[in-house]
This record gives structure tokens, sequence and C-alpha cells, in this order.
């Protein structure tokens, strides 16, 4: 069966593999457009045969100390004589069997990942095209690995060679090997190990997934793929790690070693030549950019900057100079999904070469999907300087850690004021809460109306958040905050929201203030007369004053306490005022007495178990 597999992947059929397209794959709803298309594209490339590429492939090879006699065998299974394995026709003669591509294969994937580059160069004659173009892919994905410059020389000769004998699928190599050469980058963060990387890929894999819209099965399928070829990048680390005497972490490169891989990188470009179209170049990019954004939450701090990116960015600007289109697409996708390293490497690149990204636009992905330190790096390494639309954003959204950021930035004065109404219409009361403190009293004197009438107009049906602002006078001033209120109660304007109107009118104006009197006193005499001439056996006048007294205006007392706040609506405010002068106190009830020394001289009629039964108000 791992047969059959590894001819799928890399003979005929594996454009049929390959063949799921961008619709197929996770639809992100970024107007830039999705990474994904891309990276599922190539991601399908090679997933199948996976463990064949790269699975036990070392282990086999180190067991001979040559795989000469591989060789030989293979060799002697050809039905084709020594003349035809010597003419240069022969790639175009012959096709391989299953098998033999295969063991071809196998053979080809040992002696590289072994450095046996004396069998590697005897074995391209025996491959014909299909094998040959597999040949390119295994040749190229071991550039990454390179460290001395007589490996340059044998991996680009070997290349060359696999060129010029016949291979040109170099669209699929160049696919793989960008996936391979980021994971390759990625891993050399000192955070991650081999051990437990799939199982980071694969959860960071599925958190986006979940992030993104689409189609469940499309996005399983899709998801499925990337995972494979995720599995096969790691696997192939980890046996060439093995052979370079690591178990369980890659080697890390120096600044030299990099240099050359990018430089036989190059090599292998300058031999594609037009081969390699701007698509090409753009897929690839974006092949290169997918493993980053799920190793994002691993990186070290700073690792964009490091000498581990190195190897990446060269690479990455090596495919913009090819003709990648797309590096403000990928930069978008970055900032939503919160990939900061990627996000750095993205901007490094964009000011090398010159080339316009939106980081004002990032910021708004950042934010709204709350990615504070891409927030951090967009306004840090990107000037990004755009703060209100985020800002409005999170407000509405109530996501009070980002509204709690763009203040700690320097929002300017007007700007935190327009957020405040924001928040107030959508009811998000903690953040309305968070930012009232922060705008300046005159402002809201000044823009009082104006708050009230937009946070009604927008407010959708809910005006918790009107409430919360008048309930915590918003304007310092009882009186001026109460008078506010009863003029948009009052007015005629038919900018004003009716529903704003009439909730105003009915618990804010001086109009309720009259009514809660007047409920006050309704309450008073039908107490009054429950108590004097009810039919119970129990007479009230055998109860006590305290006692009495919490019968009567314990539910007032619970409904003040309940609704918190600075200031009483006029109407719970006109029904405290009716019962402290029913209980013979001597305040200017009338006047605009604070909303605590009114509910304190009730707490003073109330016996002690009626308080100790009612929650807190602060």
């Amino acid at each position: 069966m791992e047969e059959e597999n590894c001819v799928e992947a890399q003979g005929g059929d594996l454009e049929s593999v390959n063949g799921i397209r961008a619709e197929e794959m996770v639809c992100c709803d970024l107007k830039a457009g999705n990474i994904e298309s891309g990276d599922v594209k190539d991601g399908g490339k090679e997933c199948v045969g996976a463990d064949v590429l790269c699975g036990g492939v070392c282990e086999e090879s180190m067991k001979y100390p040559s795989c000469n006699y591989g060789c030989q065998k293979l060799k002697s299974q050809l039905p084709v004589d020594s003349g035809l394995l010597a003419s240069k026709e022969f790639g175009e003669e012959r096709k391989l069997s299953r098998q033999n591509r295969i063991e071809l294969c196998r053979l080809f994937q040992g002696a590289m990942s072994c450095q046996n580059w004396e069998l590697a160069d005897g074995l391209v004659p025996l491959a014909d095209p299909q094998t040959l173009n597999d040949a390119l892919c295994i040749a190229l994905d071991s550039v990454w690995f390179l460290c001395s410059r007589s490996e340059l020389y044998a991996i680009t000769g070997l290349i060359r060679k696999i060129i010029t004998s016949g291979a040109y699928d170099f669209t699929r190599a160049v696919l793989r090997t960008s996936f391979l050469a980021s994971c390759v980058s990625a891993c050399q963060s000192r955070t991650v190990s081999l051990t437990d990387t799939v199982a980071v890929m694969a959860q960071r894999l599925h958190e986006r997934l979940q992030e993104c819209n689409g189609d469940d099965v499309l996005k399983a399928e899709a998801g499925a793929k990337v995972q494979k070829f995720s599995e096969w990048a790691l696997k192939c680390i980890s046996l060439h790690s093995r052979c370079e005497g690591n178990k369980d972490r890659i080697s890390h490169h120096s600044a030299v070693e990099i240099q050359h891989q990018l430089s036989a990188f190059k090599t292998f470009l300058d031999l594609a030549g037009d081969h390699l179209t701007g698509k090409d170049f753009t897929e690839a990019f974006d092949a290169a950019c997918f493993p980053l954004t799920l190793f994002s939450s691993s990186f070290d701090p700073g690792w964009a900057l490091g000498i581990s990116a190195t190897a990446i960015q060269g690479l990455l600007g090596l495919l913009v100079e090819g003709g990648a289109d797309n590096v403000n697409q990928c930069f978008l996708e970055a900032s939503r999904f919160g990939s900061t390293e990627l996000v750095s490497i993205l901007l490094q690149i964009a000011h090398r070469n010159s080339l316009d990204v939106d980081v004002d636009l990032a910021l708004g992905f950042a934010a709204h999907y709350c990615k504070i330190s891409t927030m951090e790096c967009l306004v840090e390494e990107g000037n990004a300087m755009a703060f209100l639309g985020p800002l409005l954003r999170a407000a509405e959204r109530g996501c009070l850690e980002v509204v709690q950021w763009f203040e700690r930035r320097g929002c300017r004065e007007m700007e935190l004021c327009l957020a405040l109404t924001a928040a107030t219409a959508s009811s998000r009361v903690e953040v309305a809460g968070y930012l009232l403190p922060h705008v300046p009293r005159h402002l809201l004197t000044a823009l009082s109306v104006e708050i009230l009438k937009a946070a009604g107009e927008r407010s959708y049906g809910s005006l918790d958040g009107v409430e919360f602002l008048l309930r915590s006078d918003f304007l310092g001033d009882p009186a001026s905050t109460y008078a506010v209120a009863d003029g948009i109660a009052k007015s005629e304007d038919d900018s004003v929201d009716p529903a704003l109107r009439d909730f105003l009118r009915e618990h804010w104006s001086e109009a309720a203030f009259e009514d809660g009197l007047r409920q006050g006193r309704e309450h008073y005499l039908n107490f009054v007369r429950i108590l004097r001439w009810g039919e119970s056996p129990i007479s009230m006048d055998d109860i006590p004053a305290p006692l009495r007294v919490a019968i009567a205006y314990s539910p007032l007392y619970r409904e003040c306490v309940q609704a918190g706040g600075c200031l009483l609506s006029q109407r719970l405010r006109g029904q405290l005022v009716d019962a402290m002068s029913r209980l013979g106190s001597r305040r200017d009830l009338d006047g605009m007495s604070p909303f605590r020394e009114l509910l304190a001289v009730l707490e003073h009629h109330l016996p002690r178990f009626s308080l100790a039964s009612t929650p807190s108000s602060t």
C-alpha cells in the first residue's frame, strides 16, 4: 500500500492529488483574498507519498556502508542494455515500473540525506522523466541542510545534472521546497522540538480552520491535506537531523551556511529560468508563509530579527525578485492570525523591495482578532497610525483589552469620545466604564446631547448603554446630567430616535420625577389602608416601627441598590424622595440631593437584617 501511495505522489496521478483549488480550501473573509489557496495546493503535492519519500530512508541507507548494491540491483532489473543506459534519449524512451521508481527514489533520498554524492550522481542516468522530477524535488529540498561550500557545489551540480537530464517540473519543486524551507527556519526556534512540533502545528491548524468561514467538510479535507504535508516536512527535517547526529532538534545554521543555502536556491532559480512564471513565485511565496503562521505561537520573541529567520527572509526575497506579487495579501493574513514574527519579516521584505503594504488595514485585522503583540509590531515597526477605525470596532464589540491598548498608545481625546459613543450604543458598559474617565469633562459637556442621540440611534433595541452613562453621572454634575436627559425627552427634533425619547421621558425627565412622587404617594396610601382597615388577624399596629418600614420600603430600597451608579433615574428618585418625606427627613428633598445621601436616610430607618440581605451597591 505504501508503494502505491508513493507512485501516486510521484507519478502521473500527482495532479489529481494536487487538484484541490482555492474554492475548495478554507474561505477566509478578508477582502485581500486568502492565503490558503496556495497553501493547500502545494501542500497536497507530496503528502500522499510522504512516508516513502522521507520515512525510514536514512536508516536503510545507513544500514549498508554503501548503497551500491541497491544501485546494481536496480540496474539489473531494468530491461535495457548498457548502450541504452548511456543514451541521452533514455529518459524520453523509457518509463520505469512502479517498483523501480519507488526503489530509485528511496535510494536517491538516502544518498542525499547521507551526502553520498557519488551514489546520487550515479542514480540520475537511471531515472525516467517523472523520476527525474522527483529527484529534482529531493535534491532541492537538501539545499536547506547543507553546511559547507563543498556541499553547495555537490548539490548544485546534482541539480544542474538532473535538469540537464530532463527534469521539467520546476513548479512542484519550488512550491515544495519553499514550504520545507519555512519549516526548517521555524524549527530552529529554541522553544520548538521536533517531537512536539507535529502536535503544535496540528493544533494551530485546527484553530486557524475554526477561525475561517467555509463548508465544514471542505475545511476538514483541506486540513487533512495540509497536515499530511506538514508531517512530511517535519519527517524530512527529522531525517536530515538524525544524519547530522541530532535526534530531536534541527541544527542551528551559521550566517555563512545560510548564505550557501540561499546561493544554492538562487542557482536553481537561474537554471529554471523562464520555466517558472509569476504565478509560480506567488504560490511559492504563499507556501513559504503558511507554516510560519502555524508556528507563530512557538517563536521566541524577536525571532524574526535573529539568525534563524535569515534563510526564510532570503527565500522570500528571492521569490519577490522572481515575481511574487502577493506580499500584501500574505501580510494581511499574517496580521489577522496574529503571526507577529511573519508580519515583522514581511515588513522588512516590503521595505527592502520598495513594496507597499497596508499597515493600517493590517492593524484593523489584528485588532479585530485581539492580536495584541501583532498590533505592537505594526505600530512600532510598520508605523501604523490609523487608530480610530480599529478602536471604534473594538468598542462596539466590547473588546476591552484592545480598547485599553489603544488608549495607552495615546489616542486623541476626540477618538476616545467617539469610542465611548460606540460602546454606549452597543451597550458595552464595561468598555464605556473604562473610557468615561479618560474623556475630558469639557468635551463630554459640549457633546453630551450628540453623544446620547448618536448612542440611541445606533442602539439596535437596547438602551442599557445610555442608562449606564446617565447613572454614572457622565457630566460630573447631577443637575447637568438630568437637564440633558430632560432636554432630549422634551425635544421634538426628528433626529432623536423615538425609542430613546420615550425611554428618557419615562425614566429620566422631570415628568418622570413627578410621576415617581405620585407613585410614592399611592404606595403610601395603599400601605396605610392595609394598616388601618386590613382584615388580617395580625394588627399592623402591633408590629415594631422598623419592621413596618421594612415592609413598606424594602422593595424600593432593593431596586435603588440594584440600579447602582451615581444617579438614580428620575422616576426612582421621585419615589425615594417621597419615602424620605414620610419618614420625617428634614433635608431639602426637592433639591438635587446626592443619591447616596438619600439612600443613607432610608437605611437608617430599616432594620439591619433587611440591609444584610440586600446586595451591595458598591
